[in-house]
């Protein structure tokens, strides 16, 4: 895909933002800034961008873990940040960094609506999802995987600047079908995907990314585009159909369920099983979520 011009017809005006000035951003570390820069320089040598990794420990030791995955089945546990690079890749180690950068930042953000750790534990969820449907697709999983852990990184801010407008959301009646997306045009004139996808552009975020994350509410529809129903940004937008702390697609499981009677590969109980088992693989803190797996679970039971 030539994400380049896709990004150029999604953002026509990309260094215009949307956002009221009252509106303070989080900062994305500047090490992740320079290194997204430099990894897009062919010339550039893993031992120049290990070196610029490391004046930041907390993203080293992420790099590091990272690596020595079994992802990446590595037969030599590696310790130093340069051979991480060479195992994993430049766009992978790009990738990587930044969504583990963005994790840090909204772990520091506060919000006065969102739980914080119950919103990085769905954007976690929804990143293994999204990488599971990428290959179903033949699509890059690790693009989708990292999609889906930006698609949300200014919720936090958006929701603590703009509290009053979102908790009218949140008032909707059970029964509203609004989206979130829906609710911010309609109130704001804007909507989060598009504010998340200026931010990103301003930071130097890679154009792949930034139309995953721009198109990421496109939900089922972006499975039947000609131009990207193949791509990461099909896999990112399906994967944001599953539940969160904000319900921004009230009917999102209804949708995946309708989904999976159309499409034998999805395979939707089985996935969802499978990422419950890799999120517990990560985090302690996954028995304390209430997975895609078990939210089916009770679907299934409710309906019997």
């Amino acid at each position: 895909m030539d994400y380049v011009k896709l990004l150029s017809e999604l953002l026509p005006t990309p260094d215009t933002l949307v956002l009221p000035p009252k509106i303070k951003l989080p900062a994305l570390p500047t090490v992740v800034m320079e290194f997204s820069k430099l990894a897009e320089d062919p010339n550039a040598s893993t031992q120049k961008l290990g070196q610029l990794v490391e004046t930041d420990s907390t993203l080293t030791c992420e790099l590091l873990r990272y690596s020595n995955s079994a992802a990446f089945a590595g037969r030599q546990k590696i310790s130093v940040a340069r051979q991480a690079i060479a195992r994993v890749g430049v766009r992978n180690a790009r990738n990587f960094l930044l969504a583990a950068a963005v994790q840090q930042t909204m772990k520091a953000s506060k919000s006065k609506l969102i739980n914080i750790q119950n919103l990085w534990l769905t954007n976690l969820e929804r990143a293994l999802f999204a990488k599971e449907i990428a290959q179903k697709l033949g699509a890059d999983g690790d693009l989708a995987y990292s999609g889906s852990l930006l698609q949300d990184c200014l919720l936090p801010a958006l929701s603590n600047e703009l509290f009053p407008v979102y908790c009218e959301f949140l008032k909707q009646p059970e029964t509203s079908s609004v989206t979130l997306v829906q609710f911010e045009q309609r109130h704001l004139g804007w909507d989060h995907t598009r504010a998340t996808a200026h931010v990103l552009h301003a930071w130097g975020f890679p154009a792949d990314l930034i139309c995953c994350v721009r198109l990421h509410h496109q939900g089922l529809a972006a499975l039947q585009s000609p131009a990207y129903g193949e791509s990461p940004i099909a896999a990112v937008a399906v994967a944001a159909l599953m539940a969160d702390p904000v319900q921004q697609t009230p009917d999102g499981m209804k949708q995946l369920i309708q989904l999976d009677g159309v499409w034998p590969d999805f395979k939707l109980h089985d996935t969802a099983e499978r990422v419950a088992e890799q999120l517990t693989e990560i985090t302690p803190l996954a028995a304390q979520h209430a997975t895609l797996s078990r939210r089916l679970s009770k679907h299934l039971a409710a309906a019997q």
